[in-house]
């Protein structure tokens, strides 16, 4: 399935690793750092709140909310079992997240998955984020240079990643039949 391609990048959380963020606390804790700045929240869910931060002078302070939710949650992670595939990998291999790039490599450190990984881009590396494709082509540049996104597999486990792969122009495979062919 993933023999194919001449790179492969993966999602993180729900593909290799399970981050263990109580999210409901996540959004709490942001819709607190929306009061605080005399904005309110509305009852908006997470997504929402981050989507008006900017409009609100907000993203910072919900970027920070986030990503300490986040590195938290890396530390204190499962990991899935595709993590083997990601360690038995010979080409080139890259990271693309909707999390924090900081969360990212604490996640890959605890696994002990970091070695196996040539680049990791996060929801704040990049100016935009998944299903934009900018994050999947920087993750594939920074991988390797040479690597034609059209030879390049991403791997994951949501229609946001189906969607981020046909926007950067790579294959897409579902980490779900990536773990059934690898057992």
């Amino acid at each position: 399935m993933l023999e194919d391609y001449a790179g492969v990048v993966y999602d993180l959380d729900g593909t290799l690793v399970g981050l263990d963020v109580a999210w409901d606390a996540v959004r709490a804790d942001a819709a607190v750092a929306y009061r605080d700045a005399g904005v309110d929240p509305d009852g908006r869910d997470l997504w929402a709140l981050m989507a008006d931060a900017d409009a609100n002078g907000l993203s910072a302070a919900i970027e920070t909310v986030i990503s300490q939710h986040e590195r938290d949650g890396a530390h204190t992670s499962t990991r899935l079992p595709l993590a083997d595939a990601l360690t038995a990998e010979t080409r080139p291999v890259g990271v693309c997240t909707l999390n924090c790039e900081a969360a990212a490599h604490v996640a890959l450190d605890v696994h002990d998955l970091a070695d196996g990984v040539d680049a990791v881009v996060g929801r704040d590396t990049v100016a935009n984020h998944k299903p934009h494709p900018e994050p999947l082509l920087a993750t594939i540049e920074r991988v390797d240079a040479t690597l034609d996104p059209a030879d390049v597999v991403f791997v994951g486990d949501s229609e946001r990643d189906a969607e981020t792969a046909t926007a950067a122009g790579t294959a897409f495979a579902w980490a779900e039949d990536v773990h059934d062919a690898w057992n």
